[in-house]
């Protein structure tokens, strides 16, 4: 297993601490850890490195900065990029804000979205190439957000097909919908599709009968629940969202441009600047507790990566929710886009599951979100400044808050910040700057 960014504060030692944890990889492993930075780059090999140590793995560990010898001979690739770090994350939120554009998590959609998705995308385009050469039949495993547009990006940009993008929340909320409706988890069946961080709950049932009518029952018993901005989103379009509240305010219009809302649904506004400075804490108590060489408490946690490799190498088959090619999955979706649908994987690797056509509301609300992945990859692609603006005057909540002209003033100032990180394509004015 190749790391890419390996000294991410979390996705790193959980991996590692399950795969470390499953008995018949012991004397197997082979942890190969890349990062830009030589002091993370430090930190993560003493933690990988003790991992293996205390559970008994004898894993082998290497590290280095030069990624195509990380690569070389790979089998598995993941890549937990966070191109800029705090500083540039910081930038997406400080400047919009001047502009009264409000954000909360700013990884996916919206201005803070398109600016990440236009300093990752080159960054994993060109890991994939070096893929083809170093490893070509290497599964690419990316937890990186915006995940909607880094596999688009890596099939349009390199012709790499062995992309998977993996993330949380379809299986947190699958969990959180069984435990309120207080259903036996053994005997619920789920169906659960659509775009990273917008997919839909289609159905929900124990048995073979369906739970949102017990859904709907607990949630108008509850004023607390109605206070929740995915509870409203299931109350007006009719499914389940599977992203939290926090994500889910900055893909629409409807909430934070509204002081009443942002106060009626409890919507924490910078949500994501906190949780990044918890992220940095973290990893400082991390440090310490390498340095005193105390036990570190390793608790398997079935990361995403690792069930996907457990699978792969064992052929005990799980149903995984992967971001893939749509390729026809979701019928009423573009095939070129990437889509989050359920995969089998086992030792034949992963076989999504076709799902057909959304629900109307549902494909209308998903084109909304396509239409700022699309021109965002597109812009980063071609490098195309007048995509960039596209896609921010297309992006719901930061149209519902600016005029054009101050769309377009808004992404030069974050072009600008964030210059040395960006397509050079991109820093070139184009004819609708003004």
């Amino acid at each position: 297993m190749t790391f890419i960014g390996a000294g991410s504060v979390e996705f790193t030692r959980n991996v590692a601490t399950d795969l470390c944890s499953y008995r018949e990889f012991h004397g197997n492993l082979h942890f190969a850890l890349y990062d830009i930075s030589a002091e993370r780059l430090a930190h993560a090999e003493r933690l990988v490195s003790r991992i293996s140590a205390q559970t008994g793995a004898a894993a082998t560990v290497t590290a280095t900065r030069d990624r195509r010898a990380a690569l070389a001979g790979a089998s598995y690739v993941i890549n937990e990029v966070q191109v800029g770090g705090y500083d540039a994350t910081r930038a997406d939120f400080d400047i919009p804000a001047r502009y009264g554009v409000r954000q909360t998590i700013g990884d996916t959609l919206g201005i803070g979205g398109i600016f990440r998705g236009l300093r990752t995308i080159p960054v994993v385009v060109s890991l994939a190439r070096d893929m083809l050469a170093e490893c070509p039949d290497a599964y690419l495993l990316s937890y990186s957000n915006p995940m909607a547009m880094l596999p688009w990006a890596v099939y349009e940009g390199t012709g790499f097909g062995r992309v998977y993008g993996l993330c949380h929340s379809v299986r947190d909320t699958q969990a959180f919908l069984t435990g309120l409706v207080g259903a036996d988890p053994e005997r619920v069946r789920f169906l659960t599709a659509g775009f990273n961080h917008q997919a839909f709950v289609l159905r929900f049932e124990q048995d073979g009968e369906s739970l949102y009518p017990r859904l709907a029952e607990v949630i108008e018993g509850s004023p607390e629940l109605r206070r929740r901005v995915r509870v409203e989103i299931y109350r007006r379009f009719g499914y389940f969202p599977t992203e939290s509240s926090e994500h889910s305010a900055e893909y629409v219009p409807w909430f934070m441009g509204h002081d009443d809302q942002v106060e009626s649904f409890r919507i924490f506004v910078g949500d994501y600047l906190q949780r990044s400075q918890e992220n940095l804490r973290e990893l400082a108590s991390l440090e310490r507790q390498l340095a005193e060489d105390a036990p570190l408490d390793l608790e398997p946690t079935n990361e995403l990566a690792s069930l996907f490799i457990h699978s792969h190498q064992t052929g005990t088959e799980r149903e995984l929710h992967v971001n893939i090619r749509n390729g026809g999955l979701i019928s009423s979706l573009p095939d070129e886009c990437c889509v989050e649908v359920p995969a089998l994987v086992g030792a034949g690797g992963a076989k999504p599951v076709p799902v057909g056509a959304l629900p109307p509301q549902l494909a209308a609300l998903n084109r909304t979100f396509l239409n700022v992945v699309e021109l965002t990859v597109r812009a980063a692609l071609d490098g195309s400044r007048e995509n960039v603006y596209q896609a921010a005057l297309l992006d719901p909540n930061t149209a519902a808050t600016l005029t054009t002209a101050q769309v377009v003033a808004m992404c030069d100032e974050l072009i600008e910040a964030h210059r040395p990180l960006l397509p050079p394509r991109l820093l070139v004015l184009s004819r609708c700057h003004r």
